[in-house]
């Protein structure tokens, strides 16, 4: 008998040629209503797309869900987790483009791009550390002058990677190309194989905090991670750090870290990512020199749709072939 995948909400003409291709001789139902998709997904092996209570009630041999993202706070709901079916996502899609991101941060911060550019607005030609191009020359060969001292060589530096799943391993692998040491915590990663020998479990957080000059987040949304960055882990960190969240908003807490920045508990931070989002205009956030603020577009990229697609296609087959899929998570950890 064959098997039945269903579609909701509906796909375009292209996607739906593709998928039917990579089905081979399943059933592939692309529904256009809540009544349709309710109906379709009774004798249904197989789903994409947003799964609701009512549509896993109405499944009477549901095998399989894909979700169209990559995280899944928003996705999983209470039945869900309990059913016996697997649950695949969408990650592993934006592991270089995120990196490149978390990179632009680092140094930007580095080379104090994010002061020089405020700078360049008001035509003020003024060296971080110097009033003017004279205070470069004013210490002596061997004397290092103000400037030197606010620009920071990353190689002299430790990086500290909070969940290294495919983004923070890709983001180890950049900073271990700028010669950056690193270090990193995650609950399930041991090691990432040619960058770092021995990947820290999440107990180990606090020793991670204190000895990095730049702290990324990478971890996802999770039970365990939810507003893990508080006053306690910002007191952990150096004066001199940075605190990078490309991972998900609520992990940090945002009145926390705002009341950091304002009293020096760490140097700056630079947030693709918020608790609240949109950022409210009024947040006290948005005027503070040492902070760096992207709307949540980490991932912004011409191949993330291409790899989306890919990903989608590359499961349906594995379905297909009675193979579990590539990108299965446990329902339980929400990853």
């Amino acid at each position: 008998m064959s098997q039945k995948l269903v579609l909701y909400p509906p796909v375009d003409d292209r996607r739906l040629d593709l998928i039917r291709e990579a089905a081979g001789e399943m059933t592939v139902a692309n529904p256009a209503s809540d009544e349709a998709a309710l109906a379709e997904i009774a004798d249904a092996d197989a789903f994409f797309g947003k799964i609701t209570p009512e549509l896993l009630a109405a499944a009477t041999q549901l095998k399989w869900v894909q979700s169209p993202t990559a995280s899944l706070e928003h996705y999983l709901f209470e039945q869900l987790v309990a059913h016996p079916c697997q649950l695949s996502n969408m990650r592993g899609l934006f592991y270089d483009v995120i990196a490149d991101h978390v990179m632009s941060f680092i140094t930007c911060f580095a080379r104090n791009l994010h002061l020089y550019i405020r700078r360049q607005i008001e035509s003020k030609w003024a060296p971080v550390g110097g009033e003017d191009e004279r205070s470069t020359f004013a210490a002596g060969p061997h004397e290092i002058s103000g400037i030197d001292r606010q620009h920071i060589h990353l190689a002299d530096c430790t990086m500290g990677v909070v969940g290294v799943g495919s983004i923070g391993a890709e983001i180890c692998r950049r900073g271990q190309a700028f010669g950056m040491n690193l270090l990193a915590v995650d609950p399930m990663q041991s090691s990432i194989p040619g960058t770092l020998d021995e990947v820290w479990l999440p107990d180990r957080l606090p020793e991670l905090l204190e000895t990095s000059d730049f702290v990324v987040i990478a971890a996802p949304h999770t039970p365990e991670t939810f507003k893990l960055f508080r006053t306690e882990q910002f007191e952990q960190m150096k004066s001199s750090a940075y605190l990078i969240n490309i991972g998900r908003g609520v992990i940090v807490d945002l009145e926390d870290l705002t009341a950091a920045l304002e009293s020096g508990q760490i140097a700056g931070a630079a947030l693709d990512v918020f608790e609240t989002e949109p950022l409210p205009e009024d947040h006290r956030l948005w005027n503070m020199e040492n902070v760096l603020i992207t709307p949540h577009i980490a991932a912004a990229s011409v191949h993330i749709a291409k790899r989306h697609l890919e990903t989608l296609l590359e499961n349906i087959r594995r379905f297909a072939a009675g193979q579990g899929p590539a990108t299965l998570v446990d329902k339980t950890k929400w990853y």
